[in-house]
């Protein structure tokens, strides 16, 4: 089981990663792609589920939350040391953490303007 101070840390790059993916500009031309294909077939569900996941800071928080930890894991060499329940547990405490974060910065974004 990893410790409060990585499950912090975790959690912080969870955040960041999931703003770089929806909402920094550095991936507007890859999203924009994404758009036009599903614009192409809006009565696509494969293609309205893809657009939702990059575009879900809840979605995409999820699943990067899922790599981060699962890279951490591994590169440490702690996957084996702990059953996948407790993994699991792991995982649903970094994107907990990095959704708290997300829904901070939402609502400091709206009070600053």
């Amino acid at each position: 089981m990893i410790g409060a101070v990585d499950l912090a840390l975790l959690g912080f790059a969870g955040y960041r990663g999931t703003q770089l993916l929806v909402h920094d500009s550095i991936l507007d031309p890859a999203c924009d792609r994404v758009f036009a294909w599903q614009q192409a077939r809006p009565d696509s569900k494969r293609r309205d589920f893809v657009v939702t996941l990059i575009s879900c800071v809840y979605c995409t928080g999820w699943w990067v939350a899922g790599a981060l930890l699962a890279t951490y894991l591994l590169a440490t060499g702690r996957f084996d040391g702990a059953p996948l329940l407790v993994h699991g547990i792991e995982w649903l405490a970094v994107a907990g953490l990095a959704v708290l974060m997300n829904r901070v910065d939402d609502t400091l974004g709206r009070v600053a303007q």
